[in-house]
């Protein structure tokens, strides 16, 4: 029967009664459970297949949740949350009002620490150890499992150096696949491949050095010689370290031989594993591509032109310029602090460097934008991807700080375009020669004008910095929005009552303001509407609020965007409709003035 002993699984005790030669069988059906679900949910897929043995020996040797399991990232735990009682709940993984698609410390006691940034378990687990140590409870096991893209980051670093000087009951798992979503970089990534090849000399161990018991590196898919060093490990006290060697994709021959696409596929067949092809004629192009393919134009035609991205050279298309000018494009691995730095390192010698990072990602990096780069007033250019509202990866993904966070440092000019023309255009601008650093914040997903490349790519417009634009005349409200979610605006007004009585102002640089413009639509209009997708608190709405009171002008303002709350996960389009920002509600509310 299929999935025989899976569906007897509703908690890891359920697991600890099955006999372990049967465990192999466990792994088959899990992985099939997965690949089921997936095929037909989307989701991350190959992080997760490659460590279903790893996951079933953890939670069949260790005795959790009174010991702790702390995942990073957590785009490897479908198997973790299948077994710890959300088997009957996974097909709604990432849905609105379903499971989470990562760890969370609200959904299952199994989830100790609450992820989707990578490289905190081991401070996490750390953490956690100590604070058993002084409760007096030493035999409690803490385990940080962190794949080698994520070890390379500085924070794990630092929770390593902390851990070796203290007598923690920790194990660091090293889930060594060679490849995060991209394949993994770096001088740690050639040091692990040399140990997994017995290239290097055990007395040259830099985990040993750091003070860790370290074992390994063993057969991640081998059940049997897991659960052996896990047995023997769970006996060794102070800070521990094995290294697991996996492979990403492990049991779908196509995630297997293409770890980049299959890391989050979308649909595909779970019996072939062939993906489901969306129609793409005649579609929009997506923002991430009209950023890598404008940056590779303007880099041939001026060769100052640098390309910066931590770990995303695929999801940001700066993988484009990569593959022309190898010399000139960087992926840096997991590091957002280092990719500011070098950004700005390299800007003090007149390069002109696009630094793209995922919005979410970047306040990983805040203290390096406030000190190395707006204090020293230096002309980087943050190309901030994934701003606002991302969809079905939720609260830990969601770009809508960045707005409120960048405003408030001087020297910042913080942009966001109204479609992929206006995205083109300040890229250009930029490499023109900026005075200041500059963010430029747009969307996942794909932009509104289908014949982008064939009619506009090229041919470049400067804007002029500080500039916003009417696009619509109206008699009684006046409404501003910044970026994208203008094509809300646009389409709602179309569908009121009376559109002649709305105006429609769209302002693309939230800093610095167009004044001028403002003080015309305040001595205008009594009522104005603010709408973006970012927080509302200190954001673009706060903006025209602190004018307002500024220039004591006593117009109406009513402020909409990301109501004071971490959004959860859904698509975007539903995500939307709760902060009431979508097409409908924005009718409903303009109609109501």
């Amino acid at each position: 029967m299929k999935n025989n002993l899976l569906q007897n699984i509703n908690s890891p005790s359920d697991l600890r009664l099955i006999d372990e030669a049967q465990l192999p069988e466990v792994a088959r059906e899990l992985r099939n459970f997965i690949i089921d679900i997936i095929a037909v949910k989307e989701g991350h897929l190959g992080a997760s297949l490659g460590v279903v043995e790893l996951t079933i020996a953890l939670h069949y040797v260790f005795d959790t949740p009174n010991d702790l399991l702390v995942w990073d990232v957590g785009h490897q735990a479908y198997g973790h949350k299948i077994l710890t009682g959300r088997r009957d709940d996974f097909h709604t993984n990432r849905q609105l009002g379903g499971i989470s698609g990562f760890p969370k410390r609200d959904e299952s006691i199994y989830d100790t620490f609450g992820v989707g940034h990578s490289s905190t378990s081991i401070s996490a687990a750390l953490g956690m150890a100590i604070a058993s140590n002084l409760k007096g409870d030493f035999e409690k096991q803490h385990i940080a499992v962190i794949g080698d893209a994520s070890i390379a980051s500085g924070m794990a670093f630092e929770g390593l150096n902390h851990a070796g000087v203290t007598d923690a009951n920790l194990l660091v798992i090293l889930n060594d696949n060679a490849i995060g979503i991209d394949p993994s970089v770096g001088a740690l990534k050639k040091y692990l491949t040399a140990v997994k090849e017995g290239k290097n000399p055990r007395q040259n161990n830099m985990i040993k050095s750091l003070n860790f018991d370290y074992s390994g590196p063993i057969d991640g898919h081998d059940i049997f010689a897991v659960i052996k060093e896990l047995k023997r490990l769970q006996k060794i006290k102070g800070p521990k370290f094995l290294h697991v060697i996996t492979t990403k994709g492990k049991g779908l021959k196509q995630a297997e031989e293409d770890q980049v696409k299959y890391h989050a596929p979308g649909k595909f067949d779970a019996s072939t594993g062939e993906i489901y092809i969306k129609a793409e004629e005649n579609l929009p192009p997506k923002y991430q591509d009209v950023f890598g393919l404008t940056v590779l134009d303007l880099a041939r035609k001026n060769e100052k032109i640098i390309g910066i991205t931590p770990a995303m050279p695929s999801g940001s298309s700066l993988n484009f310029m990569m593959k022309e000018f190898p010399k000139r494009a960087f992926d840096v691995g997991i590091a957002e602090q280092h990719a500011v730095t070098l950004a700005a390192g390299m800007a003090t010698q007149g390069m002109i460097v696009y630094c793209n990072i995922y919005s979410t990602f970047l306040q990983r990096a805040y203290d390096q934008v406030i000190h190395d780069v707006a204090l020293q007033n230096l002309p980087v250019i943050f190309c901030l991807d994934r701003a606002g509202l991302v969809g079905e990866d939720g609260a830990t993904h969601h770009g809508v700080f960045d707005i409120a966070y960048l405003r408030c440092i001087p020297n910042m000019i913080v942009y966001a375009p109204r479609n992929e023309i206006e995205l083109q255009n300040i890229l250009y601008t930029a490499q023109l020669g900026l005075k200041h650093p500059i963010a430029i914040r747009y969307p996942r997903g794909r932009g509104v004008i289908p014949d982008w490349q064939k009619n506009y790519q090229g041919n470049y417009q400067a804007i002029e910095i500080g500039k916003s634009d009417c696009l619509k005349q109206g008699s009684k409200i006046a409404i501003l929005s910044n970026g994208t979610i203008a094509n809300n605006v646009t389409l709602a007004i179309a569908k009121t009552k009376n559109p002649e009585q709305l105006a429609h102002y769209d302002f693309p640089f939230v800093k610095p303001l167009d004044e001028n413009q403002l003080h015309s639509i305040f001595k205008k209009f009594k009522t104005i509407i603010t709408i973006e997708d970012g927080t509302v608190i200190g954001g673009f709405g706060s903006a025209i609020l602190e004018f307002a009171s500024t220039n004591h002008y006593s117009s109406q303002i009513t402020t909409l965007g990301i109501p004071d709350e971490f959004i959860q996960h859904g698509n975007v389009a539903e995500l939307q409709q709760y902060c009431k920002i979508d097409v409908k509600s924005l009718e409903i509310l303009f109609s109501n003035f």
